[in-house]
């Protein structure tokens, strides 16, 4: 366990297309090696197809796509007595929307589409219909959640 005090946190500036804090972390999440500019390219790109497609404001897909994704409940490891359990734990609110966007990432990496920009746009569009993989890793979390429920009273 650390003795000092948590690092502060830094705060990111919101994007200047959409002006929001939730594109901008996106961005940063999405992008490799430094290259911010080739990620905003990408979440741009594919937030237009989105609108195209969808028919909504860009933002307001992405927001809806995010918050399907959102995990409520997870497992954490606990050992006792020589026994290691999962046991479910509520989601902290910070953590939701960081396992979200990083799920959005992976899973839009592995589809079909030619581009990433194409890529991501299938899997927000997915998101909001309750579809995809990035849904389907939710709901294995929940499951897995569910099915542990006994081990509940070992929350610490």
């Amino acid at each position: 366990m650390a003795r000092r005090s948590a690092p502060p946190k830094r705060e990111i500036l919101p994007d200047p297309v959409y002006n929001s804090l939730l594109v901008s972390k996106f961005v940063n999440i999405l992008m490799e090696r430094g290259k911010k500019a080739t990620a905003e390219r990408i979440v741009y790109g594919a937030l237009e197809i989105v609108a195209k497609k969808s028919g909504e404001e860009a933002l307001e897909a992405f927001t809806k796509a995010l918050t399907n994704i959102k995990p409520a409940v997870e497992v954490k490891s606990r050992r006792v007595g020589g026994a290691t359990y999962q046991v479910p734990v509520e989601v902290p609110q910070n953590r939701r929307t960081s396992l979200a966007m990083r799920w959005l990432k992976i899973y839009s990496a592995t589809r079909g589409e030619r581009t990433m920009r194409d890529k991501l746009a299938g899997e927000i569009l997915d998101a909001m219909n309750f579809r995809g993989a990035s849904i389907k890793k939710k709901d294995d979390i929940h499951k897995m959640a569910e099915a542990n429920k006994a081990f509940a009273h070992f929350r610490w």
